[in-house]
């Protein structure tokens, strides 16, 4: 990408909260009157309204091809990219930095059923890893991308403090969706997965905005599709992402009153990883797997990482 390369000054996330919308936003679009005019969102509401269970009623392992390929508009997941994100957020009123390294490996775990793509994230805080996690994507074949769970492990000070994890299909926990095959505006709200307590994963999805168009220092684009998270149990409180087509998440950013941590994240470079790198990610991937089943019963119930 033309700018990959450029890197946001810490000082210039100051000046982009500064520029948050009445709602908070925190994450600004084109100001150009070519995307005003396209841009179309919904109608804030503040709070979240009623929603269909579609993770309940529309998993089916029957529907979902044993390629693992994603190759959804906006979210595909291509083996060996790696995502690099810059931004801040908020702790207890304190305005932190904040990393993310979102990698997709070339191998796969086969989880409820389906054979998924196995992603590697990391996250870190003022320099400090926090948080690693593989977490298992999958599209059906309606096009539609699924997300079947996840294994974190969150650090503190070096040290393991807990592993969160969930499996679709185990111990209450269900599937979810991670990106429709057509997002339009005035859809339902959707679920994007479910564990129960103690695990607590209730995370929900809407289409709030299409036809945007946003600048990160990764690149600029347009016709940018954004999603707004929530909590049902936490209205007013809500995480927009920025998925451009083809390529997916460039921009996080949030609104609404509750909201607490004003999370901001730029897209700052687009790598593709292959040879040593490459290698380096699959153990990272089963380093991760194998402490999994050590700490979550519910793991027993998958297969074990593998190439793809």
């Amino acid at each position: 990408m033309s700018a990959a390369s450029r890197v946001v000054p810490l000082f210039l996330v100051a000046i982009l909260l500064g520029a948050c919308t009445r709602d908070g936003s925190g994450s600004p679009t084109s100001t150009s009157s070519a995307a005003k005019e396209t841009t179309t969102t919904a109608s804030p509401s503040g709070s979240a309204t009623p929603l269909e269970p579609v993770a309940a009623n529309d998993f089916d392992p029957g529907n979902f091809d044993p390629t693992a390929v994603v190759d959804n508009e906006w979210f595909p997941l291509t083996p060996g990219t790696q995502f690099v994100y810059q931004g801040s957020s908020l702790d207890d009123g304190e305005r932190l930095r904040h990393k993310v390294v979102f990698t997709v490996s070339d191998m796969v775990k086969v989880v409820a059923g389906v054979r998924a793509v196995v992603i590697w994230d990391r996250d870190y805080t003022d320099g400090e890893l926090v948080e690693a996690e593989v977490a298992f994507f999958a599209q059906d074949r309606d096009g539609n991308v699924w997300h079947l769970g996840q294994y974190p492990e969150e650090y503190e000070q070096g040290r393991l403090r807990k592993s969160p994890g969930w499996i679709a299909g185990e111990e209450g926990a269900k599937a979810g969706i991670a990106m429709k095959a057509e997002p339009k505006l005035g859809d339902p709200g959707y679920s994007q997965g479910f564990a129960p307590p103690p695990i607590r994963w209730d995370d929900h999805g809407r289409t709030y905005q299409v036809g945007t168009d946003t600048c990160v220092p990764a690149d600029c684009y347009e016709n940018v599709l954004v999603i707004e998270e929530f909590e049902t149990s936490k209205p007013g409180a809500f995480q927009l992402k920025y998925y451009a087509p083809g390529v997916g998440n460039v921009r996080v950013g949030w609104r609404g009153r509750n909201e607490d941590e004003h999370e901001v994240l730029e897209l700052i470079e687009v790598r593709q990883l292959e040879g040593a790198r490459m290698e380096q990610v699959r153990q990272a991937v089963l380093v991760l797997d194998e402490n999994a089943y050590r700490r979550i019963p519910a793991y027993d119930a998958t297969s074990p990482a593998e190439l793809a």
